[in-house]
């Protein structure tokens, strides 16, 4: 007996086709077993994959488990913002509490008049690490093909997130992103190295219009040349710019928006709303559009 499932192709983090990060959607996945769910990202392996379940307890609306090409893993933010474009779509009713093996987030969906909803996902600010030691950045600089003087000195390197990390390096000006000459071996030798997943260079002098950073970001030892736009991320960032006081804070509250994707053909933007206490984030909003590009349907 087979199991037939509605599967979207979804690009997130944008309100154009063919642009942001893209990810599948697998609806009522409930009659598939891992084993199905891998046979599915085997033929969808060009990108990541949310499986969308019924709740198993009162304490949440949905459950979701996301795979990439590589495997299992616990969250992934763009992935969560193309399930609730896909709900928003079919005119479902909104399900603001998502499960998944990182915990339980809060989605909120709001409407835009003649553009996509607004999907954000609200979660605990993530935590701050180490700096980075001199001979780290420079070796990290030096497998992308930049000299030392390319750092923003008001914004020292470092690690930042719990389970999924990332060394945050900014730049002087957003167009040294453009300059980036990834050794990708190199950098997942380093991955190892640092304790760092992946590698997020930004800058606070964006090159691009209608955002306050610009950023682009290397994951080789997760299997990811170049990550189209990360939400966590950016969650990160605005944690670390907030704690170096480099985002105006009104009322507890600290908001930004980040591009990432351009150089890759694929422009995204990220809208971060933090709510600080003092100079402490507690919460990190993330919040993005996205846009289905087909729908279809798979027998397994």
């Amino acid at each position: 007996m087979s199991n037939t499932v509605r599967v979207f192709q979804v690009d997130a983090f944008t309100t154009r086709r063919f642009a942001g990060n893209p990810a599948a959607v697998v609806l009522e996945a409930d009659g598939l077993d891992e084993a199905g769910m891998r046979l599915l990202m085997r033929e969808l392996h060009h990108g990541d994959a949310a499986f969308v379940l019924a709740p198993d307890s009162a304490d949440h609306d949905l459950r979701v488990r996301f795979f990439t090409p590589h495997g299992e893993t616990a969250f992934i933010g763009h992935a969560t913002v193309a399930v609730h474009t896909v709900f928003a779509a079919l005119g479902l009713s909104p399900r603001p509490r998502q499960k998944q093996r990182s915990g339980i987030v809060e989605i909120s969906t709001t409407p835009q008049d003649e553009r996509p909803p607004l999907i954000g996902i609200r979660q605990t600010a993530p935590p701050l690490g180490r700096r980075l030691e001199p001979g780290e950045i420079g070796a990290l600089l030096e497998a992308v093909g930049l000299p030392v003087s390319a750092l923003d000195e008001r914004v020292p390197p470092l690690i930042a997130g719990a389970g999924s990390t990332r060394a945050l390096l900014a730049l002087r000006s957003g167009a040294q992103l453009g300059e980036l000459r990834p050794d990708l071996p190199r950098l997942a030798q380093l991955s190892a190295a640092l304790g760092a997943a992946g590698h997020f260079f930004f800058s606070l002098r964006p090159t691009a219009e209608g955002c306050d950073t610009e950023a682009r970001m290397f994951c080789p030892a997760l299997g990811i040349d170049e990550d189209p736009v990360s939400g966590n991320a950016h969650g990160m960032l605005g944690t670390y710019l907030v704690q170096l006081g480099l985002l105006a804070v009104q009322g507890g509250r600290a908001h930004f928006i980040g591009a990432q994707g351009q150089h890759m053909g694929r422009p995204g933007r990220v809208a971060i709303t933090l709510e600080v206490d003092t100079t402490r984030t507690r919460y990190v909003q993330i919040s993005g559009s996205g846009v289905i590009i087909f729908e279809t349907q798979v027998s397994i």
